[in-house]
């Protein structure tokens, strides 16, 4: 029997759980909040509390990698070990890293996160379509292969992006219109494996209706976006819409049981507002 795919498998934990996207993003200023050292050992303890905390709540976990990545060899094995326990919760488990290069790097990349038998077990990776949506198909390619994701920047919940991503093609469309569009492509195949990245910050004009995947929607809590936002931002497409938070859960912490009680009254808030 053929395995689900990674929007089929979106699809159903959402149904299940709800639309919240829990961050693990251990900033050094959480870390103290939490008294961990900003080092290693704090990264582990931070990661395996929000596992404690998120994981059979949340659809989906996101681990913020330039956090680990900073910390170097040992900053990725924490996050490796953190991945690791992230999967055995079944909630979605992505890897904020943000990765994007000609398509022969990103062959690289591809095997880093995507490939089956990757040293670092995702179920989704982001990636950055600056250098052109057909660079990042050795990602798809290995993505569809291993039953995996890839979720693309579209429009991001940051403004200075938006010189950039609010640019028209001579076809009329925005950037933004236009990496979902490709995205949409990929998915036109059954094990399509594609999402995009769409910011819940502001009202970003775009047609989700085709997209027929992942839609991750950073900004809500600390970023300025409240639930009422996500629900009018997003009038389609909800079966797989994630609202990513961080902040505003993780200040919460450290116990595990203040952590659950935010994510909880996120995945509340989000359901009263979106009707689900």
């Amino acid at each position: 029997m053929t395995e689900p795919s990674f929007n089929d498998r979106a699809r159903d934990v959402v149904a299940e759980r709800g639309h919240l996207c829990a961050g693990v993003d251990p900033h050094p200023d959480l870390l103290a909040a939490w008294n961990l050292p900003n080092d290693p050992s704090g990264l582990a303890v931070f990661a395996q509390r929000c596992v404690d905390a998120f994981g059979d709540l949340a659809p989906a976990i996101k681990f913020q990698v330039a956090f680990f990545e900073a910390h170097g060899p040992a900053g990725l094995t924490a996050l490796q070990v953190g991945l690791d326990a992230a999967a055995k919760t079944g909630a979605l488990v992505i890897a904020d890293a943000k990765r994007g290069d000609i398509d022969s790097t990103l062959q690289a990349y591809a095997q880093a996160w995507l490939a089956p038998g990757a040293p670092f077990k995702a179920d989704a990776v982001t990636l950055s379509t600056y250098l052109g949506a057909g660079a990042l198909r050795p990602a798809v390619v290995a993505a569809r292969e291993a039953g995996r994701g890839v979720i693309v920047l579209a429009a991001t919940s940051n403004a200075q992006a938006r010189a950039v991503q609010s640019a028209r093609l001579a076809d009329g469309r925005t950037v933004a219109q236009s990496v979902v569009d490709e995205v949409a492509g990929w998915n036109q195949e059954p094990t399509g494996p594609g999402g995009v990245v769409v910011g819940a910050t502001f009202d970003h004009g775009l047609d989700l209706s085709a997209l027929n995947g992942v839609v991750l929607a950073p900004g809500l809590g600390a970023q300025g976006a409240t639930e009422a936002d996500v629900a009018r931002r997003f009038p389609v497409g909800r079966e797989r819409l994630l609202a990513a938070a961080s902040r505003s859960l993780l200040r919460a912490g450290p116990a595990v049981g203040a952590l659950r009680d935010a994510a909880t009254r996120a995945t509340d808030a989000l359901a009263s507002a979106l009707g689900s």
